[in-house]
């Protein structure tokens, strides 16, 4: 299930905001002087595992891991489709829970809350068995909009979090120089809002990577399921689905050295302007 999202008391003097995950990868320091970090031993350790249980027994690590780069590319792809839905979803359900206009704010509650309470493999099973009564989608598609519908519910509450955390006294100062509420939103608040938004959208969208293994309930070939497909055809699940593990670890702290790196660039030239 994607992870809980909650933020912390606002501090209007400073703008600051802590938005905290409660599930998911953390986000490593992009440049940080330690060589030895908890970062580098989980990936180090997974690398090294991975290497050795394929070196000395090939048969069947090695097996299972030339088995699953089409399931890699599968899981990508339904990421990425995911991640470019869920994020414009995520941004105007959060712009739509500080709306001043009643029935979009209370439409964008409603959504959030329907959504956040039902378990995601849920969503995945309706929109993919039950809705196919009435209209045929294929399991790429079913996957795309479970997963995307899902986490925009809770990168709304991301972005929400984030525009409360800029002082009033900037969207004042925005509308006295003239800029309407859409101008003031996207020139004033929301690049100033960013980066403390990025830091939990990132965190969102790796989680939302490890959750595409609940499409494999759909017979998508993405990782789990080639993994499960392998394992039912040679009975090795211990061995399949170690890899598959590790295979997941590495690519989820590789993308969490990504998201760190994008903060650490964006908090540099916010410093240079």
């Amino acid at each position: 299930m994607a992870p809980e999202t909650e933020k912390s008391a606002d501090n209007e003097s400073t703008g600051n905001i802590v938005v905290l995950t409660t599930q998911g990868p953390q986000i490593p320091k992009p440049w940080g002087k330690r060589i030895i970090t908890a970062w580098s031993i989980s990936l180090m350790g997974a690398i090294i595992t991975l290497i050795v249980l394929c070196t000395m027994w090939p048969d069947p690590y090695l097996d299972v891991l030339t088995f699953l780069p089409d399931g890699i590319l599968v899981t990508f792809e339904v990421t990425a489709l995911a991640i470019c839905c869920a994020v414009p979803l995520g941004l105007l359900t959060g712009l739509g829970r500080i709306a001043k206009n009643p029935i979009i704010n209370l439409g964008a509650s409603t959504y959030v809350e329907i959504i956040r309470g039902i378990p995601l493999l849920v969503q995945i099973f309706y929109i993919y068995y039950a809705l196919s009564k009435f209209l045929q989608v294929s399991s790429l598609t079913s996957a795309v909009v479970a997963i995307s519908f899902c986490y925009g519910a809770y990168m709304g509450e991301v972005f929400r979090a984030g525009i409360m955390a800029i002082p009033k006294g900037q969207t004042e100062a925005a509308r006295s120089l003239g800029f309407n509420r859409f101008q003031t939103m996207f020139y004033v608040i929301l690049p100033q809002a960013w980066r403390t938004i990025l830091p939990p959208v990132g965190n969102e969208c790796i989680a939302m990577l490890k959750d595409t293994s609940l499409v494999s309930v759909m017979a998508m070939p993405d990782l789990m399921q080639r993994g499960r497909s392998f394992a039912a055809k040679t009975y090795l699940y211990f061995e399949t689905y170690t890899i598959v593990a590790l295979v997941y670890l590495i690519i989820t702290l590789l993308l969490s050295k990504c998201v760190a790196i994008m903060e650490a660039k964006l908090n540099y030239y916010d410093r240079r302007k």
